[in-house]
């Protein structure tokens, strides 16, 4: 994190306190998260999909830490791909049934790319958002902010 934010080692340290000082219940999910893949063996999505860990129990330092991060990182950016993968099923599905001449080509992270005739752009970053936005039900609303270009440049700009 220091190298990350050009600050020295000991001042991302004291960031890193702070930030747990002030959001308690982050801090203490995240040692949950631990104990709990500790007890079962494994870390799991919020939709039940499941990360076994046995680098839990390596008598290795290093091993042992590593299924550590993945025991707190998986059941939030594994809830994420799951969510991702939702949505892009919703948006095949919607795009066949609006009889779309539009695909898929790619899906990094968080985003997915289609391509389609120029005149049909519009609608599918409609179906886009709305797929997207939909996929899940969850306490807070998921936002999708599609956008159109001849290349995925042009559409991030």
């Amino acid at each position: 994190m220091a190298k990350d934010i050009g600050v020295t080692r000991k001042e991302a340290d004291t960031y890193i306190k702070n930030y747990f000082k002030l959001y308690e219940n982050v801090q203490n999910y995240m040692q949950n998260s631990i104990e709990n893949a500790k007890e079962c063996g494994f870390s799991q999505t919020m939709f039940g999909r499941r990360r076994y860990l046995p680098e839990l129990k390596s008598s290795n330092f290093n091993l042992r830490s590593f299924g550590e991060r993945v025991a707190r990182n998986m059941p939030i950016q594994g809830s994420a791909a799951d969510i991702i993968k939702i949505a892009m099923i919703n948006v095949q599905r919607a795009l066949k049934n609006k009889n779309l001449d539009a695909k898929i080509i790619l899906q990094v992270h968080d985003e997915i790319i289609v391509e389609c005739k120029e005149n049909q752009a519009l609608k599918v970053k409609e179906i886009l958002e709305n797929e997207m936005e939909s996929a899940v039900s969850l306490k807070v609303p998921l936002v999708a902010d599609a956008h159109i270009g001849k290349t995925w440049f042009d559409a991030k700009n």
